[in-house]
């Protein structure tokens, strides 16, 4: 069982929505269209009313794994050249744009449903890269796992959801490899 570790403000959404596919344990909590609904009605990123169509749950799912491939490069992975262009897409199909407050600029979604929730998110992503906390969530760097977490490392070097479980595995594995080599 991982540990549950939090990203600051806004940027836990993001980061409890990249693991809503747990690949360790072949859990999808975005399975339907019917959960996709409830999981961005839960976290106040769609009305109750609307209903999610297979379409908006290919567009949340290719949206999610985008973001997961931003988040592997901040643990020292290429990013696929495609999830920029996923995520640029996204924004644009959000209609987001700039709005200016007394708190200032922020980006708001002009698109509705499940699209606008979709821009939401990214508006939040924007945010975090604003403010310097985004390099600071990062994939887990174990290939059967990518838990999306919050580098509270002091030195800002942590490359696994946690070092108990994945961690451990990896240095395990290597010391295998590097003892069965010999």
């Amino acid at each position: 069982m991982r540990k549950r570790q939090q990203a600051p403000g806004e940027l836990e959404q993001v980061r409890a929505f990249v693991n809503t596919l747990d690949i360790e344990e072949g859990e999808d909590a975005l399975g339907t269209p019917g959960a996709l609904s409830a999981w961005l009605t839960e976290h106040g990123l769609l009305g109750r009313s609307v209903r999610a169509t297979a379409a908006d749950l290919r567009e949340a799912l290719e949206v999610r794994e985008a973001l997961r491939e931003l988040l592997l490069a901040h643990t020292d992975r290429v990013p696929a050249p495609k999830a920029a262009a996923t995520l640029d897409a996204a924004a644009r199909r959000a209609r987001l744009e700039l709005r200016f407050d007394a708190d200032g600029g922020h980006l708001e979604s002009c698109a509705g449903g499940v699209t606008g929730a979709l821009g939401r998110l990214l508006a939040l992503v924007q945010g975090a890269m604003a403010n310097g906390t985004w390099e600071l969530l990062k994939a887990c760097r174990r290939e059967t796992c990518n838990w999306a977490f919050y580098d509270n490392t002091k030195n800002r070097s942590g490359v696994w959801c946690t070092m108990e479980t994945c961690g451990n595995r990896a240095k395990a594995q290597a010391y295998r490899a590097r003892h069965a080599a010999a």
